[in-house]
């Protein structure tokens, strides 16, 4: 028999995590607000809000597991995050189903060196607390939990501070003013491998109890748009960093960026993760820069 995945959520990682399901013939059950997502004759999609418990527990009926990949619009993350984390944690309990969550690195807080999975959820602001809570109260409830961690998404349908302030102007030739250091190392996870993980966690009993880390690739922002620049075949990028200032003034007509200064990183400080574990352990490995640039530039 089929086995049969439920995923919340309606964007890039939920519609490649439903594919790659799908594509090895196990079911998806694909719930979100809208009800889209990709078209497949396994891919079962079904619009539904997943704060809404009772509802949930009758879409985990007959799951092999539940995977989240929904979020609240970023600047509503502290105001909506705990519901939602709540009412998965409780049907997945529940209904005995086990939960893999889809979380990113805030949690940790502002880090001296690699960023491993073992290190303490010590982040003092809110959006990293929210994240750091969610985990904690899964770890807690008794359920069957993993959390799989991303870096800042970067390629095809990435919705990030690369993808939205440089991606799109270094393919029109434009300037991009980027609030984060250009020529300090950081990490960045494609979308695809993001997906690929969360596919081995379901398949692998070793996941639960513990956080992994996405696989990544880790360059500079210049570095990055430097070879997104050269695949597109368009002129070098024109770079420059957004001061504290700047995001201060964005911050009064826009609650993006009153939330972003939040997880900002501190100045000259590589932000490098660690993902051994998850090669060794789970087999992903990341994707090569080329690959995940080319289709970010086919997709655009």
């Amino acid at each position: 028999m089929r086995k049969l995945h439920v995923i919340t959520g309606a964007g890039a990682t939920a519609a490649r995590t439903a594919r790659l399901l799908a594509d090895d013939d196990e079911r998806v059950r694909l719930v979100s607000r809208s009800g889209t997502g990709p078209e497949h004759p396994l891919i079962e999609r079904v619009a539904a809000d997943a704060t809404d418990t009772g509802r949930l527990v009758e879409l985990l009926d007959g799951a092999d597991t539940l995977i989240n990949c929904a979020a609240p619009a970023y600047h509503r993350w502290v105001e909506e995050f705990p519901a939602l984390a709540s009412s998965l944690v409780e049907a997945a309990g529940r209904t005995g189903t086990p939960y893999v969550m889809l979380g990113n690195l805030y949690g940790y807080g502002l880090v001296d060196g690699p960023i491993g999975p073992d290190l303490p959820l010590l982040a003092q602001g809110p959006k990293g607390r929210v994240r750091a809570a969610m985990w904690e109260q899964a770890a807690a409830s008794g359920a069957q939990v993993t959390e799989i961690r991303a870096a800042q998404f970067y390629g095809a349908g990435a919705v990030s501070v690369f993808s939205l302030m440089v991606q799109s102007q270094v393919l029109a030739g434009s300037p991009a003013v980027v609030p984060q250091e250009l020529d300090v190392p950081h990490s960045y996870s494609a979308i695809g491998d993001t997906a690929r993980t969360l596919v081995a966690a379901t398949r692998d009993e070793r996941v639960w109890g513990q956080a992994w880390h996405v696989p990544t690739v880790t360059l500079s922002v210049r570095e990055l748009a430097t070879r997104l620049a050269e695949l597109a075949g368009v002129a070098a990028p024109r770079l420059d960093l957004m001061t504290d200032r700047d995001i201060a003034l964005l911050s009064l007509t826009n609650p993006f960026w009153s939330a972003l200064n939040e997880v900002l990183e501190k100045p000259g400080r590589p932000y490098v993760v660690d993902y051994s574990e998850t090669e060794e352990v789970l087999g992903v490995k990341p994707s090569s820069v080329d690959d995940v640039l080319a289709e970010a530039i086919q997709a655009s």
